[in-house]
C-alpha cells in the first residue's frame, strides 16, 4: 500500500478537493490510504470557538462560521444532489453542539481535543462523497477506532500494540481508504490528538502499521526547502534528505515534516515523499536513507514567540547535576518545551516554547530558588551545515542574545533591533 496525506491548504476550497481528485488521477489510487487535515483555516476557527465556550459559553456565532464555510464548499462541490452529504455534516455539527451543551468538564485540553477534533470528520466525510460521486469508491474510516493513544490530551502517546491490532484488522488493502489525520482517542474512548500538523504522524503511524510501499505529503511547496520561503529568501529545494538528516531539522523546528513523523517510517525504511499538490508530477523531496543532504546547502529554521529564560543561584553557588535535574523536573511537570541550553558554573540559560501557556506558574517555583530573569517574544533561529555568509545574513537587524555553535550547527536567540 501506500499512504497519501493531504494538508488543509490542500482541501481550502472546492478547487482544492476538485485538485484532491486529479492528484488521484494522475498517481493512481488502487492500494491507497488518504489521510486528510481540516479545511484550510478550520483548526484556528474551532480554537476559537474553544476559547468562547470556556470564557463565556458564546461559541454559536463562530461555530455557525465554520457551518456556513463548509456548506459553501458543498454547494459547489455538489450542485445537485447535495442532501445526502448536507445531512451527514450536519450529523457530525448536531453531534459537536450536543458535546457543547452537556459537557461537565472545564479542563482547557481536554475540552480543546473534543472540539478541535470535528474538523478532520468534516473534511473527510466532503472529500469522500466527492470522490464517490466521482466514480472513486472508496471507504470512509472514524481514525479514532484505529489509533489509540493515552490520554494525554493535545499531545496524546500512541499505544502501538493496539493501534496496529485495530489497522491491520480495519484497513482493506484492496478499497481506497479515506480517514482523518491529528486524531485519536483513549481508552474511555475519548478524543485525543497527537500535536499541531500531526496528521504528518498520523500518516507515518498508518505506513508502519501496515508496511506500506512509502508516505506521500501532499503541500502548496514544492518539497522540502532549505527554509520557509515566507521568512527567507532565495530558498533552494532539497532533492533528498537522509532520515538522520530530515530527524535533525525536524528537532530543530522545520515546519515541512512534523517532529514525530520520521522515526516511524526509518524504523521499517518506508521513503517519505514530499511533493507539490499543484504539480504532482514533479519529483519533490525524497526522504530516505542515503546521502545527508542533496544539495549541501545551508538550512534556515526559525521558531518565533518563544521565551529566553536565565536562571542563576541565590548564593553564587554552581548550578550543578542537582539543580538541573530539578528546574528540569519543573519544565516537564508544567509541558515546557526545552529548545536550547546554555550553562556556566553559576548560570543556566534555557530557550523555551510556552505552548501549554505555563509559564508564569512555572517562574513562582523557579523564583523561590533562583535568581531568574526571562525575555518574551524572542527568535530561536538554526542554521544547519551554516557557513559564516549564513550566519552574517540572520545578525543582520537582530540583538543577539545568545549564540551556540556545533560542530553543523549554530543557533541564535534574538530579537529584533530597536
Amino acid at each position: 500500500m501506500k499512504v497519501f496525506k493531504f494538508g488543509g491548504a490542500s482541501v481550502k476550497d472546492a478547487e482544492g478537493v476538485r485538485n484532491l481528485l486529479n492528484v488521484l488521477n494522475k498517481t493512481g489510487n488502487s492500494n491507497l490510504l488518504i489521510v486528510v487535515s481540516a479545511m484550510g483555516k478550520t483548526t484556528n476557527a474551532l480554537e476559537e470557538v474553544v476559547e468562547a465556550y470556556l470564557k463565556n459559553g458564546n461559541f454559536r456565532e463562530k461555530l455557525n462560521l465554520i457551518r456556513n464555510f463548509h456548506q459553501a464548499i458543498i454547494s459547489k462541490l455538489f450542485p445537485e444532489g447535495r442532501e445526502e452529504i448536507s445531512g451527514k455534516t450536519e450529523v457530525i455539527f448536531t453531534t459537536l453542539e450536543n458535546f457543547l451543551e452537556h459537557n461537565k468538564s472545564s479542563k482547557y485540553d481536554f475540552v480543546y481535543d473534543q472540539i478541535v477534533s470535528y474538523g478532520e470528520l468534516l473534511s473527510t466525510t466532503i472529500v469522500s462523497g466527492f470522490l464517490e460521486k466521482s466514480g472513486v469508491p472508496n471507504k470512509w474510516l472514524d481514525v479514532r477506532e484505529l489509533i489509540k493513544t493515552d490520554a494525554t490530551y493535545r499531545d496524546a502517546q500512541v499505544n502501538w500494540e493496539e493501534t496496529q491490532y485495530e489497522i491491520q484488522k480495519n484497513i482493506n488493502p484492496n478499497l481506497l481508504t479515506i480517514t482523518q489525520g491529528f486524531i485519536g482517542s483513549d481508552t474511555n474512548n475519548f478524543t485525543t490528538t497527537l500535536g499541531r500538523e500531526g496528521s504528518d504522524y498520523t500518516a507515518a503511524i498508518f505506513a508502519y502499521c501496515l508496511n506500506a510501499e512509502s508516505v506521500s505529503i501532499w503541500k502548496d511547496v514544492p518539497g522540502v526547502l532549505n527554509g520557509d520561503p515566507r521568512v527567507f529568501q532565495k530558498t533552494q529545494l532539497l532533492e533528498q534528505i537522509s532520515y538522520e538528516e530530515a530527524i535533525e531539522l525536524a528537532f530543530y523546528g522545520a515546519s515541512v515534516i512534523h517532529p514525530k513523523t520520521l522515526q516511524p517510517l526509518q524504523r521499517k525504511e518506508i521513503p517519505l515523499y514530499v511533493k507539490s499538490f499543484l504539480h504532482p508530477e514533479d519529483p519533490g523531496t525524497a526522504v530516505s536513507r542515503g546521502r545527508h543532504l542533496i544539495p549541501q546547502v545551508p538550512c534556515f529554521i526559525v521558531k518565533k514567540n518563544q521565551v529566553l529564560i536565565s536562571l542563576s543561584s541565590l548564593d553564587f553557588s554552581f548550578m550543578v547535576e542537582e539543580n538541573i535535574s530539578d528546574i528540569f523536573r519543573l519544565f516537564h511537570l508544567y509541558q515546557i518545551k526545552v529548545d536550547l541550553i546554555q550553562n556556566s558554573a553559576i548560570s543556566f540559560s534555557v530557550c523555551v516554547d510556552n505552548k501549554f501557556n505555563n509559564l508564569e506558574k512555572l517562574m513562582q517555583h523557579l523564583r523561590a530558588r533562583f535568581k531568574v530573569e526571562f525575555t518574551k517574544y524572542v527568535s530561536l533561529y538554526t542554521i544547519r551545515h551554516f557557513d559564516e555568509k549564513a550566519i552574517k545574513s540572520l545578525e543582520k537587524d537582530k540583538e543577539v542574545l545568545l549564540k551556540q555553535l556545533t560542530h553543523n550547527t549554530v543557533q541564535m536567540v534574538t530579537r529584533e533591533s530597536k
